[in-house]
C-alpha cells in the first residue's frame, strides 16, 4: 500500500497502482525525497502534518520513520522562514542522535510544499502499549526506568534542548537490547507553534505537561522532569494523568498516593525514598521541583557521584517469564551495576556514521586451514575501547554505501548516496579527491590490483572507471537496465565483474582495458548485491537477493554450483585467503562459512541482531592471523574466529547502521561505511 501525504486526507491508504488518492484525489508521491516510500500513518498532528512508516528503497526497503510538517502559510516569506527553522531543528536532532537512545536522523528535505524529517525506525513497543499488555510496574521497574532515561535527559538538556512531550507513548523499549529510547522531539510541533500560530498553542500533552509549560508556553529541564514523574505515576498506578487533568486539573499531583493499589497479590506500593523522589518530580512550583537530572539521580542513588557529561548506562535484560508472573518482561540490575551504574561513561568507539577506521595493535593467530583443529583458546588480544582516540573529519553529506582500500594501503575510497566518491590519504587523514559524474546514488567501489584505477557502480545504471592519481574519469561502462550494486576486479586486474539490481539480474564481466563486455552470467532470479573473485582468479562467487550464492567457472562462464541455506537475501560474500572457504552475510542476521570443494556449509555464525550487510577476511600473512569481520544494521562491527565460529569482540559504532566494511592490506585497519552524521572518524591506539 502507498500513503497519500495530504495531511487532511481522511483515508490516506491507497493501492500501489493508484496515481491519485482514491479519497482526496491528491496526486500520490511514490517516493519522498526520491527514496522513502510511505506505507502507513503512525500518528496524525491534526492537519499540520503526519508521521509515516516508510520503506527506504535504497536500503532493501529498510523501515524508517518519516515526519511531515505541513505549514499552511501564505507567501514566500513565511515559507522561507519555516524552512529555515526546519533546518535548524533538523540540525539539532542530528546532534542529539549521537546518543544511542535517541533515533538517528537520516535525512530532511522539502517537497511539494511540505517539510520532511526521516529518522531511524526503532523496533519495539512504546511503554503505553507495554503497560496495556502487562499491567502496572513495580517500584524496582520504575527505578530502572528512571536510571535508564535520566542520563538521556541530561544529555539533551546539556545541549540546550527540552523534549517538551515526555509520556509513555514517546518512550520505546528497543527489542534488540531492552534499552529505553526517547522519540518524538517535536520538531514539527515546535515549528507549528513558531510559524503557524505564534501564540496560544502549547507543545505537550495534558496531564503530563508541567504548569509553566502549559500556562506560559515556556519549558525548562525541570519541565521535562515533571513529565517524567507523571509518566512514572501512570505506569506505577495505571491511572492516566490526562484523565485526572480533565477531571481536576493539577490538583491530583498533591495526592497522587491515593491512586496506589493497596499492597497485596496484585498491589503496588512504593518506598519512602521513591515516594519522595516522585513528590519532588511532581511539584507544581518549578522552584520546588528538581532542576536537573543529576539531582534526581543523586536522590535515587545516595552516596554516588553525579553523572559524567556523556553517560551510557548499562542494564541487564531479562525476557523470560515465570509461571504466574504477571509481568513477562522486566529489566533487572545486578548488585555491581546497582552500585556503579551511574558512574559508567564512554564515547562510542566507532562514532556515529559515514566512514570510520581504526588501527589495532599487532596480534598473532594460527593461519586457517580446513584440516586444522580449532584451538582451545583464542591467541588474540584486541585493545579495549579506551585504547582508541577518535578523530573526526568532514565527509559525505549522505549515507556511505561502500568503502575500499587501495592494495598499496595508501588510499581509502568511499561511495555515498550524495552521488560522490571520495578518496582519502590514510597517512594524513585528508581528502585527496571528490569524484563527481554519477547522476544517482553510488552503491559500490573497488580498486584495481595496481591501485591506479577505481571502479564505481551506481543506481544510474552505469559503471565508471577513474584515475586514482588525477581523480579524472577514464571511461563509462553502459548497458545495464538497472542500478549496479556490486563491482570487483580480478586478481590480474584485467577483468571487472559487476552485479545489478532486480530488473537486470545478470552478472557481467568487462574487459578493463577496452571497456568492452566479455561475457554475461545468468542464473540468479533476483538482484546481485555482491560479487567476489577467488584468490587464484578462476572462480567468481555471487550473492543474491534470491537467497542463494552461485559459483562460476570464469574460463567457461558456466555455473559450478549453487549454495543454499539462508532464510533471507544474501547481502555480501568474501573469499578466505585459502580460496577454499567462502563467507556470506545475510538479511537473516547470520554469517555462513562454506566449503567450496564440497558446497557444504561449515558453520553458521550468530550474534548480530539485524541484517549482516558486509563481510571480509583479514588478508593472508598479516600479523593478526585469519579473522573474519562483519558489519551489520545492528550498528556493530564484529570480529570472529573462523576456526571456532566464536565472536572475538564487538565494536559498537554508535547510532548509525553499518552498510559496508573493508580491511587494509596489512590487516591493521578496518573501515566502515554507514548512516548517521556521515563524517570520517579515525581511531588510533594510544602508545
Amino acid at each position: 500500500m502507498l500513503c497519500c501525504v495530504n495531511p487532511d486526507c481522511q483515508k490516506p491508504l491507497n493501492p500501489d497502482k493508484n496515481n491519485y488518492c482514491h479519497s482526496c484525489r491528491a496526486e500520490l508521491i511514490p517516493l519522498l525525497g526520491g527514496r522513502y516510500r510511505p506505507t502507513q500513518v503512525l500518528s496524525d498532528e491534526g492537519g499540520f502534518g503526519r508521521t509515516y512508516l516508510a520503506e527506504d528503497v535504497h536500503k532493501l526497503n529498510e523501515c524508517c520513520v518519516v515526519k511531515q510538517f505541513a505549514p499552511k502559510l501564505q507567501g514566500t516569506g513565511p515559507l522561507t522562514k519555516a524552512i529555515e527553522l526546519f533546518k535548524q531543528e533538523a540540525s539539532r536532532l542530528q546532534e542529539l542522535a549521537e546518543h544511542p537512545q535517541i533515533p538517528t536522523l537520516l535525512a530532511y528535505f522539502e517537497q511539494n510544499g511540505y517539510l520532511f524529517l526521516v529518522q531511524q525506525f526503532i523496533d519495539g513497543k512504546n511503554l503505553l502499549k507495554e503497560w496495556e499488555r502487562r499491567g502496572n510496574y513495580s517500584e524496582t521497574e520504575i527505578r530502572e526506568l528512571l536510571l535508564d532515561l535520566l542520563p538521556v535527559l541530561k544529555f539533551i538538556h546539556v545541549r540546550g534542548v527540552i523534549h517538551r512531550d515526555i509520556k509513555p507513548q514517546n518512550i520505546i523499549r528497543r527489542q534488540s537490547d531492552g534499552r529505553l529510547v526517547l522519540i518524538d522531539f517535536g520538531a514539527s510541533k515546535q515549528l507549528t507553534v513558531t510559524v503557524q500560530t505564534k501564540m496560544g498553542t502549547v507543545i505537550g500533552s495534558h496531564g503530563y505537561t508541567a504548569l509553566e509549560q502549559m500556562q506560559d508556553g515556556k519549558a525548562y529541564p525541570a519541565s521535562d522532569l515533571f513529565s517524567l514523574g507523571a509518566t512514572c505515576f501512570h505506569l506505577l498506578t495505571g491511572v492516566r494523568p490526562s484523565q485526572l487533568w480533565v477531571q481536576q486539573g493539577y490538583s491530583w499531583v498533591g495526592s497522587w498516593r491515593q491512586y496506589l493499589i493497596s499492597p497485596g497479590k496484585d498491589g503496588v506500593s512504593v518506598s519512602i525514598e521513591l515516594g519522595e523522589v516522585l513528590d519532588k518530580l511532581l511539584q507544581l512550583d518549578i522552584q520546588k521541583r528538581y532542576e536537573s537530572a543529576d539531582e534526581v539521580i543523586a536522590d535515587l542513588t545516595p552516596g554516588l557521584s553525579p553523572l559524567p557529561s556523556l553517560p551510557v548506562t548499562v542494564l541487564t535484560s531479562t525476557f523470560a517469564s515465570t509461571p504466574g508472573n504477571k509481568r513477562p518482561f522486566s529489566l533487572r540490575l545486578n548488585n555491581t551495576l546497582k552500585s556503579q551504574l551511574l558512574l559508567i561513561s564512554s564515547i562510542s568507539v566507532l562514532g556515529l556514521a559515514g566512514v570510520w577506521y581504526f588501527q589495532t595493535r599487532p596480534h598473532t593467530m594460527s593461519e586457517y586451514s580446513p584440516s586444522n583443529s580449532p584451538p582451545t583458546s583464542l591467541p588474540i588480544s584486541l585493545p579495549s575501547k579506551s585504547d582508541f582516540l577518535p578523530k573526526a573529519f568532514k565527509g559525505h553529506s549522505s549515507d556511505v554505501n561502500s568503502v575500499a582500500f587501495s592494495p598499496d594501503g595508501t588510499t581509502l575510497g568511499s561511495a555515498s548516496d550524495d552521488k560522490t566518491i571520495k578518496l582519502w590519504n590514510l597517512a594524513r587523514g585528508e581528502e585527496i579527491h571528490t569524484l563527481e559524474g554519477h547522476s544517482n546514488w553510488i552503491w559500490t567501489v573497488a580498486f584495481s590490483p595496481d591501485s591506479k584505477t577505481l571502479a564505481s557502480g551506481s543506481a544510474d545504471k552505469t559503471i565508471k572507471l577513474w584515475n586514482v592519481e588525477t581523480g579524472k574519469l577514464v571511461r563509462t561502462l553502459e548497458g545495464n537496465t538497472d542500478g549496479v550494486t556490486s563491482v570487483a576486479f580480478s586478481p590480474d586486474g584485467k577483468t571487472l565483474a559487476s552485479g545489478t539490481a532486480s530488473k537486470d539480474i545478470r552478472i557481467k564481466l568487462w574487459n578493463v582495458k577496452t571497456g568492452k563486455l566479455i561475457r554475461t552470467l545468468e542464473g540468479h532470479t533476483d538482484g546481485v548485491p555482491s560479487v567476489a573473485f577467488s584468490p587464484d582468479g578462476k572462480t567468481l562467487a555471487s550473492g543474491s537477493w534470491d537467497k542463494t550464492i552461485k559459483l562460476w567457472n570464469l574460463n567457461t562462464g558456466k555455473e559450478i554450483r549453487t549454495l543454499k541455506g539462508n532464510a533471507e537475501s544474501i547481502l555480501s560474500v568474501a573469499f578466505a585467503p585459502d580460496g577454499v572457504t567462502l563467507a556470506s552475510g545475510s538479511k537473516d542476521k547470520t554469517i555462513k562459512l562454506w566449503n567450496l570443494n564440497t558446497g557444504k556449509e561449515i558453520r553458521t555464525l550468530k550474534g548480530h541482531k539485524d541484517k549482516v550487510n558486509s563481510v571480509a577476511f583479514l588478508p593472508s600473512g598479516t600479523q593478526n592471523g585469519l579473522t573474519l569481520v562483519s558489519g551489520s544494521s545492528d550498528k556493530t562491527i564484529k570480529l570472529w574466529n573462523p576456526l571456532t565460529g566464536k565472536e572475538i569482540r564487538t565494536l559498537d559504532t554508535g547510532s548509525g547502521y553499518i552498510y559496508a566494511i573493508a580491511i587494509s592490506p596489512d590487516g591493521e585497519t578496518i573501515a566502515g561505511g554507514g548512516s548517521g552524521e556521515n563524517i570520517l572518524k579515525i581511531w588510533q591506539p594510544i602508545h
